[in-house]
Parts: C-alpha cells; sequence; structure tokens
C-alpha cells in the first residue's frame, strides 16, 4: 500500500489535507517534557495549538473515522498532570464523542524517587460520528468466550448456546496473553533497549499498539494518518495490513530511520514484536531475577 512522508509542522500541514479523506488519525504528541525533539512550553502555551488542531483533524477525518490519541503525563516540579484529561476536554470541544480511555500498562521506565513509578499511559478513542467503523469480527479483535458452554435460560432462544462461536466482544482492558482484548489494559512492552525494534528515537511508539488499532477502526485499504510520525511505527503498522499511510515529521533524523524501517518492512527483514506474543516472565533460575549475594547478608 501507499505511504506518504511529509517534513512537516503538523499544526500548518493538516489545514492542507482533504476535507473527510481520513479514517484513523493514530499519534503520540510530544508530552511537553523537554524530549530532544521538543521544546518546552509553559502548559497553557503547550495546549493552545491542540485547539484549533483538533478542529482541523474534525473536519480532516471522515464521517466513520475515528482518532487514537495516546499521552502520558506532563510532569511540573514534581507534579503530574494526565494529559488525557485537557485532550478530552479540547477534542469533545472540537466535536468529537469519547468511545473508550484504553490504559496501555508497561512493566518498565524509569523510576521515580518521591511517588511511585509510573508504568502506563493512556489512548483515548475519538470518533466523529455515531456511524462509525469497529471491526468487532475481525480476527484478532474478538477474544475466546470465558464460558462458551453458557446457554439461554429462557424466552424464545431456551437451551440455546447464549455467547458467539467467534468469542466474545472485548472490554477496553486489554492485554496480549489469552485475556487478549478481554480487560481495559494494554499490557506489552513499551520500546525500551531490549526490544526488538528499538531505534535513536526516545519515545517510540509500539508497532503492536498501532496494529490493534488499526484492526478494529478500519478496513483494507483505508487510510491511516500520523501527524506526529517519529520514527514511522504509525505507518509501518498500517502498511502491515494492506492500508494507505501518511505522517508528518519536522526531524530529519527520524525521517531517515522511517525510511531505513520501510525498506526493511518491504524487503521482509524489519525486527518487529509480533502481535500476540505473550509478556516474558523471568524464570528464577535467570541471573536477572535472582536476589545478589550482598542482599543475603
Amino acid at each position: 500500500m501507499t505511504i506518504k512522508i511529509k517534513k512537516a509542522d503538523a499544526f500548518k500541514a493538516i489545514k492542507k489535507e482533504k476535507d473527510n479523506s481520513i479514517d484513523l488519525l493514530i499519534t503520540s504528541p510530544p508530552y511537553n517534557i523537554g524530549k530532544e525533539y521538543e521544546t518546552k512550553k509553559s502548559f497553557d502555551n503547550y495546549l493552545k495549538p491542540y485547539e484549533e488542531f483538533a478542529k482541523d483533524v474534525f473536519k480532516k477525518i471522515k464521517k466513520t473515522g475515528s482518532v487514537c490519541w495516546q499521552v502520558g503525563n506532563y510532569v511540573h516540579k514534581g507534579e503530574i498532570i494526565p494529559l488525557d484529561i485537557p485532550f478530552y476536554s479540547i477534542f469533545s470541544n472540537a466535536g468529537f464523542k469519547l468511545r473508550n480511555r484504553i490504559i496501555w500498562h508497561f512493566e518498565h521506565g524509569l523510576h521515580a524517587s518521591n511517588r511511585f513509578s509510573g508504568r502506563y499511559e493512556t489512548i483515548l478513542w475519538f470518533t466523529k460520528s455515531d456511524k462509525y467503523t469497529f471491526n468487532l469480527d475481525q480476527p484478532g479483535v474478538r477474544i475466546p468466550s470465558k464460558y462458551p458452554g453458557k446457554r439461554h435460560y429462557s424466552g424464545k432462544k431456551k437451551g440455546k448456546p447464549s455467547g458467539n462461536p467467534l468469542g466474545k466482544n472485548p472490554s477496553d482492558f486489554m492485554r496480549i496473553t489469552k485475556q487478549d482484548w478481554d480487560k481495559q489494559i494494554w499490557d506489552f512492552p513499551n520500546v525500551k533497549a531490549n526490544h526488538p525494534e528499538k531505534t535513536d528515537h526516545p519515545c517510540q511508539f509500539p508497532i503492536e499498539l498501532v496494529q490493534r488499532c488499526v484492526l478494529a477502526l478500519t478496513n483494507k485499504k483505508n487510510s491511516v494518518f500520523d501527524p506526529f510520525m517519529g520514527v514511522g511505527s504509525t505507518l509501518i503498522g498500517a502498511s502491515m495490513h494492506n492500508r494507505t499511510a501518511i505522517g508528518y515529521e519536522m526531524d530529519q533524523n527520524f525521517i531517515s530511520i522511517t525510511k531505513k524501517r520501510i525498506k526493511e518492512l518491504n524487503k521482509g527483514i524489519i525486527k518487529i514484536r509480533k502481535l500476540g506474543k505473550p509478556i516474558h516472565v523471568p524464570k528464577k533460575t535467570d541471573k536477572v531475577a535472582q536476589l545478589p549475594f550482598e542482599w543475603l547478608k
């Protein structure tokens, strides 16, 4: 499928996209925490441009389309502000409707000393209208029924199976174990040192997260858009499932990495964590899982 990459300022370039042309926008914008690819601003100045941006996005998204807005926390002098709170208001005021607030849990990250270590971020799933694409029966979306043998106990269907042969409808608490899509947490690794997808980007988007959104919220040949592309995880995840992908990025180094990854994808040599792979559980015999001898004294 087609992949388009633009070196562009998302806030300006979005205005040039065709109205009602995007099926799914999925992205993780800068958090205003002083990373090398962003200029830290006051909190109000950071949020202000997104008010107009959300309105522009609303014009570009198809009536059946969705936005998956993945954010963490803004930290100021040790105080955290969950970014999904102000962004909910921004997108709601632009006309979007929130369908789910998904929790993405991961085991590893920066350790805190003055508060509990943060181990989750959130994905706000918005739709433009009540007539949105949602592929509940798409392979990989439904999950096995916990009690497939249950039957209707009354009415016209009394005695017949009460579930769906394809599995049950998952909620927005998701894991990548046998409980996939079963709860309100997506439990899979963030892209850190040992992750097969790791590049030079300090806050890389897992392709696995992209694939789940793409499969559930778009159809084949639909368009998937990431205005804060980074190193192209959204574009790769969309292309893997026969979707058209569009991405904006200002950093030329990240654009170069994206192009390299896309070439590797086309050659079939890209390193990707397989969708649905169970979380690694250390064995007691693993060296790093054993207590240091210094602690045993």
